[in-house]
């Protein structure tokens, strides 16, 4: 099999000017480019996915770093990874999945590896030490998530705040004056994961502009002890006077499955005796149809967002033609991002306040 070295002394350069001509990092002449390319072409060599780049100076893949925990499963990254592949082949490029709990380690080795032309980032915290990989590189990403840096990347989101404040509106209209808002895990709150950090935000305006009571509480990822914790908040047990709330509103969409699970363990019906709003299920989850919901736009938040890193990727690499330095906020302010207005969808249960 013909290594780089074998390209390099047929083409009479030095293998680090075959590393220049596949990565695209130094200018090269077009003599030397023809060379190194016919070399490739008569030892047909397949360096990785640096073939490509020879032709035409880009990868035409995309990465997705997806951080996950080994063995957890959560049917929303799945999703998303399919709805990305689909948007980046539309476009022509392929997809790099990229797992790595280190985010901004390995948004770093994707970057130095010349494997992808731009990155699209997944779990988003509010202060993402991601942002400041890709200005240290100059590499092109877009997020799926809003920063508290708005300008810093182009990003995509559902507007998660006004989500939960609309989900507290719509329940305190219907006659609901004490609610439970189950947010998302401990873990994910402690870690500023901006989702979780806006939809409590939304939560708490919501109650402060209706005058309803909203207690806001985390969700944990063991179900008995999520059990647990419902059957204290929900049930009719505390203290003398305790007014028992009458709504749950859960920021939780992996896990409202388990939640109704424990809703029922707690001795209640819904809607009897609950009334129960999920915030993020998946379009076409045929188990949340008949709750009141706010759905996550997957489709169009990965296509957007596909869009958006090949936008970036496209004005960094127009910039590097005329010469121009890509300044730290050159590449929000080229490419922009999309928040996206939550909508609440009836399911058949309905959202009036049960007699309790």
């Amino acid at each position: 099999m013909a290594t780089i070295r074998d390209v390099a002394q047929r083409a009479g350069v030095a293998p680090s000017t075959v590393s220049y001509v596949f990565n695209g990092s130094r200018s090269i002449s077009e003599e030397t480019r023809r060379r190194v390319q016919e070399a490739v072409d008569a030892l047909g060599y397949h360096p990785r996915a640096s073939a490509r780049t020879l032709r035409s100076s880009r990868t035409q893949v995309l990465a997705l770093a997806l951080p996950r925990a080994a063995g957890v499963r959560h049917s929303v990254d799945g999703r998303f990874a399919i709805e990305v592949s689909d948007a980046a082949n539309v476009l022509g490029f392929d997809l790099l999945l990229t797992t790595s709990q280190d985010k901004a380690g390995g948004l770093r080795r994707v970057a130095r590896s010349g494997l992808a032309d731009a990155a699209v980032l997944m779990a988003v915290d509010m202060e993402d030490a991601r942002i400041d990989v890709v200005r240290e590189l100059v590499f092109p990403a877009a997020l799926i998530g809003r920063p508290a840096d708005e300008d810093a990347l182009p990003w995509t989101d559902l507007d998660w705040e006004a989500a939960a404040a609309l989900a507290v509106h719509e329940l305190a209209a219907a006659g609901h004056r004490e609610m439970v808002y189950l947010a998302p895990s401990e873990t994910e709150v402690r870690g500023r994961r901006s989702y979780a950090l806006r939809g409590i935000d939304g939560a708490r305006r919501g109650g402060r502009t209706t005058g309803a009571t909203v207690k806001v509480v985390h969700s944990v990822n063991d179900p008995a002890r999520q059990a647990h914790r419902l059957h204290a908040l929900l049930g009719d047990g505390g203290p003398p006077g305790r007014t028992p709330p009458t709504a749950l509103v859960v920021q939780h969409p992996s896990a409202h499955h388990h939640i109704l699970a424990s809703v029922t363990a707690a001795g209640l019906r819904v809607p009897e005796d609950l009334t129960v709003v999920v915030i993020g299920t998946l379009p076409g989850d045929p188990s949340s149809r008949r709750l009141p919901r706010i759905e996550l736009p997957v489709e169009t938040l990965a296509t957007e967002v596909t869009r958006l890193a090949v936008a970036a990727a496209e004005a960094l690499r127009e910039d590097t033609a005329r010469g121009a330095a890509p300044g730290e906020r050159l590449l929000a302010e080229s490419v922009g991002h999309l928040l996206i207005a939550p909508a609440l969808l009836p399911g058949t249960a309905p959202l009036t306040a049960p007699a309790r």
